[in-house]
């Protein structure tokens, strides 16, 4: 009865948008998106758009997406918004960052991303055109991806918070106290694996269009460069997210390097108590500015 309830409010939810998408105005962007779409497809075989499509995919919008914060420690008035003021990023630092990035996209994340197309043969995941799904689904698809990957994340980044393994592993991705966007996968290749797992239940359990997958990417990657950014800035869109954790939450986290685990929300950090050194900080911060 509570599953066929669930049923019926998804699909009176899915009809209300819906309904509400009928009568936005068409989108611009629409028609030159399906017409390069369908130039992929006339040009490329489905090997070369799930694997190398990905890894473009993968890469334009991981340096894209961090060229904001790496811009902003250029601008003085941005400074303000430096979580960290006293620890600015230095060359030094970011290009050891980029080295290392480098090698886990090359040497650990490509050859995962190889497998793509074999995934999308055996669970026969289509890639036309007339198949994609409605923009409203892929939002909630992502979504859910999140929610997954975010509990997936929090309780296997909290073991590998554990005394007896956290030298040999993540100990790598907290080298930066002050973490910068590019930092996002600057992490131990174990590490790269573990928690990158994560990443793929939700397409195991929501993929059915291959832009799924590069949405996801895209989805993903913002939020991670955000939240390593370094710098709070206001009127962020991502704050518009329900229960998002944002760069001041995870900066935290790499300041006293315990709490706050999650990677995207809030909740698991809230039920299981790991964020109440953060509540605590937050509110001396917050008496301390009443002060002045």
């Amino acid at each position: 009865m509570a599953a066929n309830d669930s049923i019926n409010i998804l699909n009176s939810a899915y009809l209300a948008v819906e309904y509400i998408d009928s009568f936005l105005p068409d989108n611009p962007l629409q028609q030159p998106f399906k017409n390069a779409w369908n130039y992929m497809l006339d040009n490329y075989t489905k090997f070369q758009i799930a694997t190398w499509g990905s890894l473009i995919v993968h890469e334009a919008s991981y340096f894209l997406l961090c060229v904001p914060g790496f811009v902003f420690q250029f601008i003085p008035y941005m400074q303000k918004y430096k979580i960290q003021q006293d620890k600015p990023e230095t060359w030094e630092k970011q290009w050891k960052c980029f080295k290392t990035l480098l090698f886990n996209h090359f040497f650990i994340q490509l050859p995962l991303i190889c497998g793509t197309y074999y995934f999308t043969e055996y669970f026969n995941i289509p890639y036309e055109w007339e198949e994609m799904p409605k923009w409203y689904v892929l939002v909630a698809q992502c979504f859910g991806c999140a929610v997954i990957e975010d509990a997936w994340h929090y309780f296997l980044h909290r073991l590998l918070h554990h005394k007896r393994i956290y030298k040999y592993i993540h100990k790598v991705h907290h080298e930066f106290v002050a973490p910068f966007g590019m930092q996002a996968e600057y992490a131990h290749p174990l590490e790269t694996l573990i928690l990158g797992t994560g990443f793929f239940i939700g397409i195991v359990v929501f993929c059915n269009h291959v832009i799924l997958l590069w949405a996801w990417v895209i989805c993903r990657l913002m939020e991670t460069i955000d939240v390593h950014s370094g710098y709070d800035v206001p009127l962020n869109p991502l704050h518009l997210v329900p229960f998002y954790a944002g760069a001041r939450f995870h900066d935290f986290h790499h300041m006293n390097f315990i709490g706050n685990y999650a990677s995207t929300f809030t909740w698991w950090d809230r039920i299981f108590g790991t964020d109440s050194q953060f509540i605590a900080y937050k509110e001396k911060e917050k008496q301390q500015q009443q002060q002045l």
